[in-house]
């Protein structure tokens, strides 16, 4: 072998190793979390909750940078192209990390290749809510209102979860919604509680406290069965048949970032999902922990990936 070759092959392996090693005092300074919606999200909340914890075991704080728009993508290109050092992490949920590339008709990153696994957090249903002067008071009135007034009723949506079942519902009940989109689910919420729009699919975090308060009406929630934080709250697969959407928050780190400092943030996260103040926080936010390894959440965003094709196949959802 050649001198050439020998100095090419020993820059590989230095190369190899460089990437696959942490620094010892990792993290040495504060670390970002790019959260890809606005504040006051349940993606916000999660990122809050998850980054503190994250604070107090690593000894350093994170800073929530809420990127928001474009569903999620533009906050999910900005952590693509960030530099590869632990030192950037995306909270990002099954809108950028899965259901974009059937949305939309071009995205500037790949939701795989661009992206290390670490840790899925939990998972979690959604609610459509009305405003309470809307002239229904349940999913079926609902249907037959839209479809007296074909077109009339608004739906906004702020991200896939709440973008998707409106055409679902569309689709499977035979009405036509007009649909108006929003940056994330909160400005949306509060366009509800005002009347500037009829309804949303809104997460657990955002619409269980708007429900709870009377600001608006729930006729249904997305899960299969009902949700324990609205138990009194049917089920719209009770009126549409095979209804069903339930959405994800996991963590990600820049495709490149040293598998030990990928590792290292795994490990962490696994401690603090197995708390049981951290679970009782969720639970009564309708989140429920569902923690997966860095190779588990691969295989399942994966899935995810193909999953929410046919969802937006099904709905007739055209990519813009």
């Amino acid at each position: 072998m050649n001198i050439a070759m020998t100095l090419g092959a020993l820059a590989c392996t230095i190369a190899i190793a460089a990437q696959a090693a942490a620094p010892a005092s990792y993290p040495s300074r504060p670390v970002r979390i790019i959260v890809p919606f606005g504040a006051g999200s349940a993606t916000d909340v999660v990122a809050r909750t998850v980054g503190q914890n994250l604070a107090e075991g690593l000894g350093q704080a994170m800073i929530i940078d809420n990127r928001a728009g474009a569903n999620g993508t533009i906050g999910a290109e900005l952590a693509a192209k960030s530099p590869k050092d632990g030192y950037t992490l995306l909270m990002s949920t099954n809108t950028p990390s899965a259901a974009a590339p059937s949305l939309m008709k071009k995205i500037n990153y790949d939701p795989v290749r661009d992206f290390a696994p670490i840790a899925r957090i939990g998972t979690i249903a959604f609610v459509l809510v009305t405003n309470p002067s809307l002239p229904a008071k349940s999913m079926t009135e609902l249907i037959a209102l839209a479809k007296r007034q074909p077109g009339k009723l608004t739906a906004g949506s702020g991200s896939a979860g709440s973008l998707v079942p409106v055409f679902m519902l569309q689709q499977m009940a035979g009405i036509e919604l007009n649909h108006i989109p929003y940056k994330s689910i909160p400005p949306a919420l509060a366009d509800v509680v005002s009347g500037q729009i009829s309804m949303v699919y809104a997460d657990m975090v955002t619409g269980s406290p708007q429900v709870k308060s009377g600001k608006v009406r729930a006729l249904g929630v997305t899960s299969k069965q009902r949700d324990p934080l609205l138990p009194d709250v049917p089920a719209i697969a009770e009126t549409v048949k095979d209804f069903e959407l339930i959405a994800w928050f996991a963590l990600f780190a820049p495709a490149g970032t040293p598998q030990a400092v990928v590792d290292r943030l795994a490990a962490e996260s696994r401690k603090i999902l197995a708390r049981g103040d951290v679970r009782e926080r969720f639970a009564v936010m309708g989140i429920r922990v569902a923690p997966l390894s860095p190779a588990e959440l691969g295989k399942f965003q994966q899935s995810e990936l193909e999953k929410w094709a046919k969802l937006a196949k099904a709905a007739n959802i055209v990519p813009e």
